[in-house]
């Protein structure tokens, strides 16, 4: 996990336990707390965050705050999730190089160094195979966050990306059951999660409940980006019949990326928000929310989900 991961020291403060207060007096926690607390130094792991700058052509077209890992991945899929790229065959290279000024201005001439192996570069050069983007989609801003990927976008309208794929033609059903295990396999996979406890995840699932890629980032938009890479460079999209499964709430975004992938559900353990719903109706989406302790919410799409 080099990379991924930041060493800190830090100061850990307990407070003690409240007292429980008298019968019939309300909870225990309703007490004051007495008592110094307990002070101690410790380091602790934090999960990785830096700038990863996409340029395509030699020409600078987003930046955006990451966890360090699979970056060949994220700026594959942010290129297919955006709409610029149709398969990996629209990709003639993607490299990972160092961040120097120095660097980058030697990188049209192809003399950019590459990161080394435990390295960090946060810039990806990427070479189309076939012509380059025009001014007009250069000229829109992909600065994202690690809180949310349309920060910036003029307009709602401006990040609604044409699918390519009729998603209300996939037939794909998934049992309840099934899906009520999800979260539990996509948790055992985050490997980075559970030294930090500070990441997200996007998992992509067969109906019957196989985990095929996992990958995880401070950012969620990032985590699926990650995925629709993977997915795009193996010659899978779109990812028809599967099930795109994320750690944290669903976003309009999100539903945007699974749609522009190919993917017929979207399940969330936490809430999606009301244009993540319209969009999922609109597009014959199944979209499951509240995903976690044997239940779950299905806002969208409900014909895919069986009980047997």
């Amino acid at each position: 996990m080099a990379g991924r991961t930041a060493r800190r020291r830090i100061l850990h403060v307990a407070l003690p336990a409240p007292a429980a207060g008298p019968a019939g007096a309300g909870p225990a926690g309703s007490a004051p707390v007495t008592g110094a607390p307990v002070l101690s130094r410790r380091p602790d792991l934090l999960a990785a965050e830096d700038p990863l700058e996409i340029r395509v052509n030699d020409r600078p077209l987003a930046v955006t705050m990451r966890t360090p890992g699979d970056d060949i991945d994220l700026a594959a899929g942010f290129l297919a999730t955006e709409g610029l790229v149709r398969s990996a065959a629209d990709i003639a290279s993607i490299r990972i190089c160092l961040e120097h000024d120095d660097d980058l201005a030697a990188a049209g001439n192809g003399a950019a160094p590459h990161a080394a192996p435990g390295e960090r570069g946060n810039v990806a050069l990427v070479t189309l195979a076939h012509g380059g983007i025009d001014d007009e989609t250069l000229r829109r801003n992909f600065l994202t966050t690690s809180a949310c990927g349309v920060c910036g976008k003029a307009s709602i309208e401006s990040v609604r990306v044409r699918a390519r794929h009729d998603i209300t033609a996939d037939r794909v059903r998934v049992r309840a059951s099934v899906l009520a295990g999800l979260p539990g396999a996509l948790r055992d996979a985050q490997r980075v999660f559970d030294r930090t406890g500070g990441l997200h995840a996007a998992g992509v699932f067969t109906a019957d409940g196989t985990l095929l890629a996992l990958r995880e980032d401070v950012g969620r938009h990032n985590a699926v980006d990650k995925v629709a890479g993977w997915a795009l460079r193996e010659g899978r999209l779109p990812l028809a019949g599967r099930i795109l499964l994320v750690s944290g709430r669903a976003s309009f975004e999100l539903v945007q990326k699974a749609l522009v992938a190919g993917m017929p559900v979207v399940a969330a353990v936490s809430a999606p928000s009301s244009l993540a719903a319209e969009l999922a109706e609109e597009t014959g989406m199944t979209l499951v929310g509240f995903l976690r302790g044997g239940s779950m919410n299905v806002y969208t799409g409900a014909h895919r989900i069986t009980a047997t």
